[in-house]
């Protein structure tokens, strides 16, 4: 999103589309269980143990929000039970931070590059990382129900899953 967009339009879509409650996050917010959050335009999102701290930050991968800042915040808060998941987009961007999602021990889940609108996200972290799965965004919601993907030291037993594809 640019600075000088809300993001609300996004927010109604996400609510209208599932059953987990979108909002747009604030600093210092807990987090409750059946909730997407939102980073606020120009702002970045990090997560520590328990809450979100939003923050001004500098730019990275020419963005704020980034990825990267929020992935690499969540594997050092979380460690092993943090599941990163990239999607279609431009350059490399989540690419590093998915790289500490890996070495804190986490599940990492790339969008299949031929089902991307923009494939260079999902083929970055493909290349640079070893991804634990690589589907089709519409096989992501079964992974994610997978019982072998929840509750602590999740990546361990995630192994058995979908397997990678290039």
């Amino acid at each position: 999103m640019s600075a000088d967009t809300t993001g609300e339009g996004l927010v109604k879509v996400l609510n209208a589309s599932g059953g987990l409650t979108c909002v747009h996050a604030h600093d210092q917010q807990p987090f409750e269980r059946g909730h997407i959050y939102l980073a606020p335009s120009d702002q970045h999102m990090l997560i520590v143990k328990g809450k979100i701290l939003i923050t001004k930050g500098a730019r990275e991968n020419r963005s704020r929000p980034a990825i990267d800042p929020l992935f690499r915040s969540a594997a050092v808060a979380y460690g092993n039970r943090v599941i990163g998941i990239i999607l279609t987009g431009y350059l490399d961007d989540g690419t590093s931070g998915m790289m500490a999602i890996k070495r804190c021990g986490g599940v990492c889940i790339a969008q299949d590059p031929a089902n991307a609108s923009s494939p260079d996200m999902p083929r970055s972290v493909i290349a640079n990382v070893e991804a634990d799965h690589c589907l089709p965004i519409a096989q992501m919601g079964a992974l994610l129900s997978d019982s072998r993907l929840e509750g602590p030291g999740c990546a361990n037993r995630a192994r058995g899953g979908q397997p990678v594809s290039t």
